[in-house]
């Protein structure tokens, strides 16, 4: 989990995870600039926060980057409002940066092990909340299709 927590993205090769595919298919100025951040903070990156930095090699200008919870057990109001938290930070810093769109993965449900219908109600409520003050396109880009049913009965 300490490289993750780094943002220098996912060091289990071959694994499918999003962090994986954005390190992988922005190029190696991504994971260095990451690294650079990191480097200079001189400290693993907060839950909930947000940092901003260049795509590189992706269809797209910036890479929002979040240490979202980890779940080992029962989740807890806590992982809730981090969650809700890693939601916003990207939002604001999103606007903060004149972005107009953004594209959320389903952040933690993966082997960061937060409940998928509980993290969907979280993101979709987090970002309704925000776009009634703020003008930015949001893209929830599900991989399984069960985040994508998830979403589907959520969206309406």
């Amino acid at each position: 989990m300490l490289t993750i927590l780094r943002m220098t993205g996912c060091w289990q090769p071959c694994h499918s995870c999003i962090d994986n595919c954005i390190h992988t298919f922005s190029g190696v100025r991504l994971r260095y600039e990451c690294g650079q951040i990191m480097e200079k903070q001189g400290h693993e990156e907060p839950t909930g926060k947000a940092k901003i930095t260049k795509a590189y090699n992706l269809p797209c200008d910036y890479v929002i980057h979040t240490v979202g919870p980890i779940v080992d057990g029962i989740l807890t109001d806590e992982h809730c409002r981090l969650l809700e938290s890693s939601y916003q930070s990207c939002l604001e810093l999103a606007v903060q940066n004149g972005i107009d769109s953004i594209a959320f993965c389903c952040i933690s449900t993966g082997v960061f092990g937060f409940p998928q219908d509980k993290a969907a109600e979280i993101a979709v409520r987090t970002v309704r909340k925000f776009r009634k003050t703020h003008d930015i396109q949001v893209i929830f880009n599900v991989f399984r299709e069960d985040d994508y049913e998830i979403y589907k009965q959520l969206l309406g």
